[in-house]
């Protein structure tokens, strides 16, 4: 069964719904999907009805936004316990705590974060929100010098998402100050199925241009990725559904992975893959379909998916703005100038950077020989692809002059 919600629905996802005529909750956002078949709607009556009468059933959701109807019309599924054990970051800190005793986490109201004695908190360590999305009011601090210009960009950020999530998605009056957690960061889409199997779908390297970057700028997978990670992840899975009891459960996990192959979860988010369907990335390189995997209870039979992949890389790009950036100044985003500079673009997808926050996403193929065309986008500002209001123009020119 599917919850199609808010932000956006991709093609591949809407088209999957209405192909296997899952049940789709009717809601807003799926009444007014265009599709070429229709789309299997029920109503909330229906669909709460028909989840009692199947009991355990495979529910997906592909955002956040849903979790509040969840809360209120599936409690007794169970479901909204297991989402509040994974969404809020502190308790699933304590739900590790006997796997990783070792890592240092603390929660904090954003009200008290002027009273936090920095300097007794040992460093490098990250602040971010108790219920967050994306990379989204994440902080890394190294020195206590960095705590007050970090203090003041957590308030000013704090102003600006209250205006584009609802809190289930991103709530920015609990923090959680936790231990900086070693090791390269990766992300990963799973489902445990209704024998409680973690089965995984796909595993993207998250990548950074500098050490003190948190963003989500790039991601990607490749066929070393898989092979070299695959078995480590799922003994960790594993471990999570043992200590949550999980079954029927789609979950998208971020973790670091040390040198000397250790494993620590970063964040789990419950009930969808990567936000935003950033999850069709698994079919454009592999040919899964992540929502039918699910929905279906399929395993992907890796050592087939792989033989030809040697060589390429799958990158998923996130056109996110520069923390300077005000949005308010830019007249235009060249797309096509975009697409031109990468050699082989697979999808774009743009969004109203006025109301997003962000100018959209895409997603790539790329040969091991071309990676530089990776290395430039992860440290580009995007401002070669933008066109200024006048003003904003005028006032750029002259703040670089004022700067020489």
């Amino acid at each position: 069964m599917l919850i199609l919600d808010y932000p956006y629905v991709s093609k591949l996802l809407k088209n999957t719904a209405a192909e296997l005529q899952i049940p789709v909750l009717k809601n807003e956002m799926a009444a007014g999907l265009k599709t070429e078949k229709k789309l299997n709607l029920l109503e909330e009556d229906e669909f709460i009805k028909l989840i009692k009468e199947k009991g355990e059933c495979a529910l997906y959701s592909n955002s956040e936004n849903s979790i509040g109807w969840i809360s209120e019309n599936l409690g007794f599924t169970g479901l909204p316990e297991k989402i509040e054990l994974f969404k809020n970051k502190v308790k699933f800190r304590e739900l590790l705590e006997r796997l990783y005793p070792e890592l240092y986490f603390k929660s904090v109201k954003f009200e008290e974060l002027d009273k936090i004695r920095v300097e007794e908190i040992k460093k490098p360590f990250i602040i971010k929100p108790a219920v967050g999305f994306f990379s989204l009011g994440v902080h890394k601090v190294s020195t206590n010098e960095e705590w007050d210009s970090v203090l003041k960009s957590i308030k000013a950020e704090v102003e600006e998402i209250k205006k584009l999530y609802p809190e289930q998605v991103l709530n920015m009056e609990n923090f959680i100050i936790e231990g900086n957690i070693e090791g390269e960061e990766f992300a990963v889409d799973a489902y445990f199925n209704r024998e409680g199997k973690p089965v995984v779908l796909d595993i993207f390297k998250h990548i950074f241009s500098s050490e003190n970057d948190v963003s989500d700028r790039v991601y990607f997978t490749s066929k070393k990725i898989i092979e070299t990670y695959r078995e480590a992840i799922e003994d960790l899975l594993k471990e999570i559904g043992n200590l949550a009891g999980l079954r029927n459960f789609p979950l998208h996990l971020e973790l670091r992975i040390s040198q000397d192959r250790r494993i620590q979860p970063i964040e789990l988010n419950p009930m969808r893959f990567a936000g935003l369907c950033v999850t069709d990335i698994a079919y454009f390189a592999y040919g899964i379909n992540t929502y039918r995997y699910f929905l279906e209870q399929l395993e992907p039979d890796w050592n087939k998916i792989l033989a030809d992949k040697e060589g390429k890389s799958f990158c998923f790009i996130m056109l996110n703005k520069s923390e300077d950036l005000n949005l308010k100044d830019v007249k235009a985003f060249d797309y096509e100038k975009l697409l031109s500079d990468f050699e082989k673009p697979l999808e774009l997808r743009k969004a109203d950077y006025e109301t997003r926050g962000y100018f959209g996403y895409m997603f790539t193929e790329t040969r091991d020989s071309s990676w530089s065309e990776i290395e430039r986008i992860l440290k580009s500002d995007l401002r070669e692809y933008i066109t200024f209001k006048e003003a904003a123009s005028a006032s750029s020119v002259l703040k670089n002059n004022v700067q020489k």
